[in-house]
């Protein structure tokens, strides 16, 4: 028996055809902007020859990026076998399991959020005893020490900044989707107010943690410490930022990490500073003395600032409850694929 596991986002999009088992056979990475939606994107994967080569999927499982909204089960119907709707958040894509199932020949289809299928393959991994070297997780805590009954929270920035929880009972580890990275922003000091300010400008309704953990939120950062400090700006960097915005984030991070141009510098830093703070919030409202997981696709590509130091110091920096975040384990996840694990953990489960 063959599955189909993805791993949509509102950048790239990870497809693989597993075994039974959830073990990846042949995979394929494509830009999600390339198709109209997902069903059209499946359709063409199942055609490459390899795919073809391999016996057709009947069960699917995708971790998308966005909510993920259960429609009502029709009368007659049995509540298991409902459909499910999603819409992503920074894609034009609106998906149904009822159009998967017509156009891709699946008998049953899941969805769930992007970090819901981390969060399943993070259940994996932080099980006591479970051999976790697949996952590449890399300690960013050495005083840190997990509660093996204890909550586990999992945050991500990306194109997006995905959260989940991962409660645990008698029955085993209980998932629970968020929408975490769309609370509010809120500022720690004077510079960080500024930044509020700055971007109200852009977001006078709203200004969330994602509008400045993520992507598009470094590239922000950076626009924020230019337009403060005019002087500070070299042209052609400025301007090369400014006109590939797509690849702004990464080229703030290359010239922040060489150290060539103060403003990318700021950026990153701030940035930094940011999300061990966000880290530091999640695992305060759920007590996640279990373990804070790092995933998404930044932090891997900057790790010589995500382990100088300013993560771990801005993520215990909690006033009277900063000496129960210096016990919590932190770990960046490395694995590129880990919401791609946890969907074909998921469509082995159907």
């Amino acid at each position: 028996m063959t599955l189909l596991a993805g791993d949509l986002g509102g950048t790239k999009t990870l497809l693989s055809l597993c075994d039974d088992r959830g073990t990846p056979l042949y995979t394929q990475r494509v830009s999600s902007s390339a198709y109209s939606g997902l069903a059209e994107m499946v359709e063409a994967f199942l055609r490459e020859p390899d795919a073809r080569a391999l016996p057709t999927p009947t069960r699917a499982a995708f971790g998308v990026a966005g909510p993920v909204e259960s429609l009502p089960v029709p009368a007659g119907q049995p509540a298991g076998d409902g459909e499910q709707r999603a819409r992503i958040t920074n894609l034009h894509y609106s998906i149904e399991t009822a159009e998967l199932r017509s156009r891709c020949g699946f008998t049953r289809v899941r969805l769930c959020n992007d970090f819901y299928a981390v969060a399943a393959a993070i259940a994996v991994a932080a099980t006591p005893g479970a051999d976790a070297s697949s996952f590449d997780l890399l300690p960013l805590n050495p005083a840190g020490r997990a509660d093996p009954s204890g909550t586990v929270a999992i945050l991500g920035a990306g194109t997006g900044m995905g959260q989940a929880l991962i409660a645990r009972g008698h029955a085993g580890p209980y998932i629970i989707p968020t929408e975490g990275g769309h609370a509010d922003f809120s500022p720690r000091d004077a510079e960080e107010i500024e930044i509020l300010r700055f971007l109200l400008q852009r977001h006078p309704e709203h200004v969330s943690v994602e509008r400045v953990l993520c992507g598009a939120g470094l590239l922000s950062l950076y626009e924020f410490y230019a337009a403060r400090d005019p002087a500070a700006q070299q042209a052609q960097i400025h301007e090369a930022l400014l006109s590939a915005r797509s690849e702004a984030p990464a080229l703030i991070s290359q010239h922040a990490l060489a150290g060539d141009d103060a403003l990318c510098g700021l950026a990153l830093q701030r940035f930094v500073m940011l999300y061990g703070a966000e880290a530091g919030n999640l695992a305060l409202k759920c007590l996640a003395t279990g373990g804070v997981y790092l995933a998404g696709g930044i932090a891997a590509k900057i790790l010589p600032r995500m382990t100088d130091g300013t993560f771990l110091q801005n993520f215990t920096r909690k006033g009277r409850f900063g000496t129960i975040l210096q016990h919590v384990p932190i770990y960046l996840v490395q694995n590129p694929q880990i919401g791609l694990l946890g969907a074909a953990y998921l469509a082995a489960a159907l």
